[in-house]
């Protein structure tokens, strides 16, 4: 079993988790400042439901994929990473655009969350709904981004998942830390630290969903005549050959093998391929300079948004009279 497959997964739910954790702990903060704890059932059902609705959607993701894949054995070998490339760019998309927006809107969260929690009081008879929907909204939300990054690597098996009940472990941990028992943790410092790392995640899965469309192209290729035309890119002189990818950029499987640790490793969390090709190189590179960019001004547009509303006091100007 290799278990190096779940880190990925881990690190994805972990963040997304403690996104979800931080709804949740607000929620019944403000409904004990309320004296609302009635309610604390409906937060706690919630949680549970949105939980099970992630992983029915990761159930039935996999059975399309089974489902897809069956409808003609004979393009089985086509159809499977044609899926986990289709999959794997959903979930370059939805994670993207969740760092980038959660970002954004992180210093918001709180008020945002107070807003709803009071519009969802002041329906006396629908208040416990109005909590339900909340978190049940915030926990699937999260839920469906790893849930797509899981389908986008179903021929890793259930190791993924395995790496998403960990990161939704400790979540709950780093969410009874900070709510029940009192912990000062550096949430800020927490989601660039983890914004770091899914950047990396995601633009390692941009090299693996490419690679994923030339494994499809080239099986494609080999089934028939009339379409083997469709590899564009195809070197005589190299034993090792892609499909759409072009010429080879790297061969490092004598040097750092990514089947071997450490490369397993770098493979598993930031893409790292010994065998990489130019399209992969140029779309990764893209990748981080585009939405890494995007991430990291971001980071420095909020802090300079603090600043501005929190300015350092200014010191007296005296003068003198010569």
């Amino acid at each position: 079993m290799n278990l190096t497959t779940a880190l990925p997964t881990f690190v994805i739910t972990l963040r997304e988790g403690v996104e979800a954790a931080l709804v949740v702990g607000i929620v019944l903060a403000l409904l004990k400042k309320a004296n609302q704890s009635r309610l604390n059932s409906w937060v706690y059902a919630g949680v549970g439901v949105g939980i099970v609705i992630s992983a029915l959607i990761g159930v039935l993701f996999t059975w399309l994929i089974q489902a897809l894949g069956a409808v003609n054995p004979q393009y089985t070998s086509v159809v499977e990473p044609m899926l986990e490339g289709v999959f794997s760019v959903l979930a370059i998309a939805m994670l993207s655009w969740m760092l980038i927006w959660m970002t954004k809107q992180a210093r918001f969260m709180k008020a945002q969350v107070e807003g709803s929690v009071t519009e969802a009081l002041t329906q006396n008879s629908n208040a416990g709904w109005g909590i339900f929907g909340l978190i049940l909204v915030a926990v699937v939300r999260e839920g469906f981004e790893t849930v797509l990054f899981i389908a986008a690597n179903f021929q890793q098996g259930l190791v993924p998942a395995l790496g998403a009940i960990g990161g939704l472990a400790g979540a709950t941990l780093i969410g009874v830390l900070l709510f029940k028992w009192g912990v000062k943790i550096n949430i800020r410092q927490f989601f660039q630290v983890m914004g770091v790392f899914l950047v990396l995640i995601v633009a390692g899965l941009v090299v693996s969903a490419l690679k994923h469309f030339d494994e499809g192209m080239a099986n494609l290729a080999l089934s028939s005549n009339t379409s083997e035309n469709l590899c564009f890119y195809y070197d005589h002189f190299n034993t090792i050959h892609s499909c759409i990818l072009g010429p080879m950029v790297w061969n490092t499987d004598q040097i750092l093998p990514d089947g071997q640790f450490p490369g397993i490793i770098l493979k598993s969390l930031f893409g790292y391929r010994e065998h990489l090709y130019l399209v992969q190189a140029i779309a990764y590179v893209i990748f981080l300079s585009t939405v890494g960019g995007l991430y990291f001004r971001s980071l420095t547009g909020g802090a300079m948004q603090s600043a501005k509303k929190n300015p350092a006091p200014q010191q007296p100007v005296t003068t003198t009279n010569d």
